[in-house]
């Protein structure tokens, strides 16, 4: 009885040498498998892929602002503060920083549509504008008052970022800018669009005048062309009395 030929066995693919890669050769038309060596060394890293990889992990790390901070209901000690308490900050100039920030996140139960880095006492001083004035001047209109737009608070800079000028009231927790009054009915009173006449201007220049007292600096749009799109409120005190343009 005729036995079968011995067939060279083929190696694995596993058996190979480590530093060689199985690849198929075909060879009228039968196909055997042949190791051909390849250095297992990586490639190169494309140029600045490095640099690439830290900017992206340092983005990632979160700023002092930015940073969880504690959370509470009773912010600065009142109650209608929503938000948190946060480390302290200290600017990249002098003259920056805050020494006790908090983010606040609404007020009474109105939403700041961007949270505001500030101080307690500028915490405390746009709750009473929202008491005092907001909430009194809209009353029902569109359902009444649900949101203020947030355009900036803390941010180390000079005054309306002009080279050479003093540093903000922003750049000291002592400031919060807003753009607009959000309704609930989805509506919102504009700065921009709405402060001319009819009755959105009208509210927008009631409220704009009861933030005078509260804020010790109060600008709109009749103040300069920085402004003509928002309401700058501080707290910076004056032997005069409030700065309200």
């Amino acid at each position: 009885m005729a036995t079968a030929p011995e067939v060279a066995a083929t190696p694995a693919p596993s058996a190979i040498l480590p530093e060689a890669i199985a690849t198929l050769v075909f060879n009228g038309g039968v196909a055997t498998e042949r190791a051909i060596p390849r250095s297992l060394r990586p490639r190169l890293r494309p140029d600045g892929l490095e640099q690439r990889v830290r900017a992206t992990a340092t983005r990632q790390i979160p700023g002092r602002v930015t940073q969880p901070g504690r959370a509470s209901d009773n912010l600065c000690g009142v109650p209608g503060l929503v938000g948190e308490r946060l480390a302290p900050i200290t600017g990249r100039t002098r003259g920056c920083g805050i020494a006790e920030p908090v983010r606040l996140r609404a007020v009474d139960g109105i939403t700041l549509s961007t949270p505001a880095t500030v101080n307690c006492e500028t915490a405390r001083a746009l709750q009473t504008w929202v008491q005092r004035s907001v909430v009194p001047t809209v009353g029902r209109t569109g359902g009444g008052v649900a949101s203020l737009r947030v355009v900036a608070s803390y941010a180390c800079r000079t005054r309306n970022n002009q080279p050479g000028a003093r540093i903000s009231e922003h750049g000291r927790g002592n400031a919060v800018d807003i753009a607009g009054i959000g309704l609930a009915n989805g509506d919102e009173l504009t700065v921009l669009s709405d402060w001319g006449g009819g009755r959105d201007g009208r509210m927008l220049r009631d409220m704009h005048r009861g933030a005078c007292g509260p804020f010790g600096t109060v600008l709109g749009p009749n103040s300069d062309r920085f402004h003509r799109d928002h309401f700058h409120f501080d707290v910076a005190s004056y032997r005069s009395g409030p700065y309200c343009r």
